[in-house]
């Protein structure tokens, strides 16, 4: 696996993933933008999401993604992170049934309990993939669903750039960053059980130029994924 610190342009501070979004939270909300990943989800045709019964938000933060599958007519979602001041967020938006605070590799929820499980915005987070993939196959029922959305590997590693955020003294931290080419998420899926259904890549184009004009020397680059998997056949 590509290490991040070859690649690095920036330089910031790093911090745990625990840390960084623990001082995040206030203002991740104005941040992050929906062409990251709310976009790929809406692209997503395999899943049909207003027949979706009960789903599971793994690092759920501030409940973007709940409050997304809500509205696309997700009955139940229980959602888990690990960071507390991200969780008092999502708990106040109100998108989940539940809200679990622990690892989304270790959960410690029920087994075969969903029929989805989504992740966003996590897996650079993570040293290696293959217990995000267990723990996802160990929740879901026969014939769900796991839809894993990150950064590009390849935005990672040609703009140098790691997940970072601004403080209030306006100095730029790092969180945490690793690099998974796609060879590592197969690798992970197959040793769970999983099956490749669909996947999508977010490109920059005239939305993301207009949102952020010193992206348009990177135009055509991609800039996140979404995957879609399945159990059917495991």
């Amino acid at each position: 696996m590509p290490e991040f610190h070859r690649f690095d342009q920036r330089h910031y501070p790093t911090v745990s993933a625990r840390e960084g979004y623990a001082n995040w939270a206030s203002s991740y909300e104005a941040t992050v933008e929906d062409e990251m990943d709310i976009a790929l989800l809406e692209r997503i045709d395999s899943i049909d999401w207003a027949s979706v019964d009960r789903a599971v938000d793994l690092g759920c933060g501030t409940g973007r993604t709940g409050a997304w599958m809500r509205s696309a007519g997700v009955r139940h979602i229980d959602g888990v992170d690990l960071t507390p001041e991200m969780l008092d967020v999502a708990r106040a938006r109100g998108a989940h049934d539940r809200i679990v605070q622990a690892d989304i590799r270790a959960t410690g929820l029920a087994s075969h309990r969903y029929d989805l499980a989504v992740c966003c915005l996590v897996d650079e987070h993570l040293e290696e993939l293959t217990a995000l993939y267990d723990e996802a196959a160990r929740l879901l029922r026969s014939g769900g669903s796991f839809v894993v959305v990150g950064l590009h590997p390849f935005f990672i590693m040609s703009t140098g750039m790691p997940t970072h955020f601004d403080q209030a003294d306006g100095t730029s931290v790092a969180v945490e960053t690793h690099i998974h080419l796609p060879g590592a998420h197969v690798a992970a899926a197959r040793a769970a059980g999983l099956t490749a259904v669909e996947l999508h890549e977010r490109l920059v184009d005239d939305t993301w130029v207009a949102l952020k004009p010193n992206w348009t020397p990177r135009r055509d680059w991609p800039v996140s994924y979404a995957w879609a998997w399945t159990t059917t056949g495991r």
